[in-house]
């Protein structure tokens, strides 16, 4: 352990990892701040400047680009009431309060530090719990591989909204099937290329991550477009007032930062979970906490409303790469698409990650130690700059999204059929979305189904053709029976709301 954690030091500290974090950092922080954009599209569009970087390098820049684009997205969630992505929602609860009452500086300030708490305190608890984790997988079978990718996929309810957990189920398979698109890699024979040969490679998974997340947020942006920001809204951007903290206000804070950071960590190594649960989590609890008169603040302008969410999202960023470097199981849709990244670059993420490539896997983590502080460098004296951003006009800004997906695409096949793919998938998107399908779930599927497919195949051909493989083994059956609980649980739950309704009724009657 000390070993690989002075391999990833050495690696962190290198001058062009240092850059990545800065770069990762502060385009994030830009990106994070635009309303609609968020973590998923800023990763998507930095994938393809990633491809002719060190795999060390490059998944250290995707990490400055996550947690700097939640860090970046309180901005727009105070200042417009524009969350820039959904784990900054609940900070709009009381940062917009705040900014209405001129203390748009103080709120941004208070979600600085907040966020410079959650991201510190999560990657000291990361450093200690991906070791104990990782030791842990070493035993790891090919039946335990394809049980735990069952866990993952079993997981889509959390990225599904209220009532579409079916919609999540339908584009995981979704996902899983166009993984098979291609050759066999077992056999050797063409799936469902239709014979086309430019289908022979499958589907690229920068494609569909460009296709289905920044392309089709674009053209999300372009068939509803947002109403021009009134004079009020403008002049909150400019008029930012004091961003001093008082005694009184730093004491009643830190206890909620820490609170907040532990819970949000410990969500964000839940597979699925997120930064947005962790957020609705800690707010809630410290609503709960909080004494009658202060409760009653709670979205009116409350510190405590603001500063809980601020460091559970951002200890959840950094709590979902637990996952995904010790087990090989996406956090959140974002960590999805950097799975994705891993693989691109012949890396597995999973147990064997922790052995085979300790200087990527402790460099990424130690690396968010600098990210924090360049952070906090970076958005307290630039905050009065930064924030004029959002006044860039969408006409500027969307067509300058469609080039870089579109460029992003081509530069890594140069092949044009791979664009035109691309713009038919971003439109089957816009309308999966109009329709209310939820599509990390299907970048999940497709980012698994392979691994599941030559998992299963291993623990087939040991089990003699037998599916008995599924609880031969503790581990095994441990996961196959967790990944059966998740999976019925929204089923079961949905049939006991209905049953205790129904004798409700029955009880009024």
């Amino acid at each position: 352990m000390l070993d690989g954690i002075l391999a990833g030091l050495s690696t962190a500290i290198m001058p062009t990892n240092l850059m990545m974090v800065m770069i990762g950092c502060f385009v994030g922080t830009f990106i994070g701040m635009l309303p609609g954009l968020g973590p998923i599209s800023a990763i998507a569009l930095m994938i393809p400047i990633t491809y002719g970087l060190e795999p060390s390098s490059g998944m250290i820049l995707m990490a400055g680009v996550y947690y700097g684009a939640v860090f970046g997205g309180s901005t727009s969630s105070i200042l417009i009431n524009a969350p820039g992505c959904s784990s900054t929602v609940v900070t709009a609860f009381d940062g917009y309060p705040m900014a209405q009452k001129g203390q748009a500086g103080k709120a941004l300030a208070l979600a600085a530090y907040s966020s410079f708490t959650g991201g510190t305190l999560s990657a000291i608890m990361l450093l200690i719990a991906a070791p104990t984790l990782a030791k842990v997988s070493l035993s790891f079978q090919s039946a335990d591989y394809f049980a735990l990718m069952l866990v993952g996929l079993s997981a889509v309810a959390a990225f599904a909204g209220p009532g579409q957990v079916v919609k999540a189920w339908m584009m995981t398979v979704l996902g899983l099937m166009l993984s098979t698109v291609g050759i066999d890699k077992g056999v050797g024979v063409e799936r469902f290329t239709f014979g086309i040969t430019d289908l022979m490679d499958g589907f690229s998974f920068l494609l569909l991550a460009m296709a289905t997340f920044a392309l089709g947020e674009t053209l999300m942006g372009i068939l509803k477009p947002e109403k021009d920001q009134s004079a009020e809204e403008t002049r909150s951007m400019t008029d930012l007032g004091s961003m001093k903290i008082s005694k009184e206000e730093f004491k009643e804070a830190a206890p909620v930062a820490i609170r907040s950071s532990i819970l949000g960590f410990f969500v964000g190594v839940l597979p699925g979970a997120g930064a947005t649960i962790a957020a609705f989590l800690s707010y809630g609890l410290e609503r709960n906490l909080a004494p009658k008169d202060k409760r009653e603040e709670f979205g009116k302008g409350s510190l405590r409303g603001l500063v809980a969410p601020e460091a559970a999202n951002n200890a959840a960023s950094s709590g979902s790469f637990v996952p995904l470097l010790t087990l090989g199981i996406p956090g959140s849709g974002t960590t999805a698409i950097m799975l994705g990244a891993l693989i691109s670059y012949g890396i597995q993420p999973g147990p064997r990650l922790f052995i085979d490539n300790p200087e990527v896997f402790w460099s990424v983590i130690i690396s968010m130690y600098f990210g924090n502080v360049v952070l906090v460098i970076l958005n307290l004296p630039l905050i009065p700059y930064i924030s004029r951003i959002l006044a860039v006009p969408r006409t500027v800004l969307l067509p300058m999204i469609i080039f870089f997906s579109i460029t992003g695409v081509y530069l890594v096949s140069f092949n044009t059929i791979d664009v035109f793919i691309m713009v038919l998938v971003s439109v089957i998107a816009v309308f999966l979305r109009l329709a209310n399908f939820p599509l990390a779930p299907l970048l999940l599927g497709f980012i698994l189904g392979g691994l599941m497919e030559e998992n299963l195949r291993r623990a087939l051909m040991i089990s003699d053709g037998e599916l008995s493989f599924l609880w031969q083994r503790p581990l095994t059956l441990t996961f196959t029976s967790i990944a059966t609980v998740v999976l019925l649980a929204p089923i079961l739950l949905t049939a006991f709301n209905r049953f205790r309704m129904s004798r409700a009724n029955t009880e009024q009657d």
